[in-house]
């Protein structure tokens, strides 16, 4: 499996080209992505996103395949976002402040 790139692979870590050629064709795999993640990389799959992660910032991910670390890295961006408008909601439940518009009003 090379990368779209010719030559470049050369410039990435092969296990870091690994993630990046799981990622582009996981979605043909039968299984759930977690049970692959463990079958084929022996990670949890924590451990595979932290490491994906720090493999979708390096210059030699983008140059490997640059609209798949493009696509990831919007990914990304997504969820963090999503993970942002969940803490703010449950810093609202920790401190017991119930918004507005979801207030009952007492007769």
């Amino acid at each position: 499996m090379g990368g779209p790139v010719a030559g470049i692979a050369s410039t990435l870590a092969p296990r870091h080209s690994r993630l990046l050629e799981f990622e582009r064709e996981w979605r043909a795999h039968n299984a759930a992505k977690e049970d692959e993640i463990r079958r084929e990389f022996a990670l949890s799959p924590a451990r595979y996103y932290q490491l994906l992660d720090v493999v979708i910032d390096s210059p030699a991910a983008v140059r490997y395949d640059p609209m798949l670390v493009g696509q990831l890295q919007r990914s990304r961006a997504a969820r963090s976002s999503a993970g942002s408008s969940r803490t703010s909601t449950t810093e609202i439940l920790e401190g017991e402040r119930i918004p507005p518009h979801t207030e009952e009003t007492r007769d």
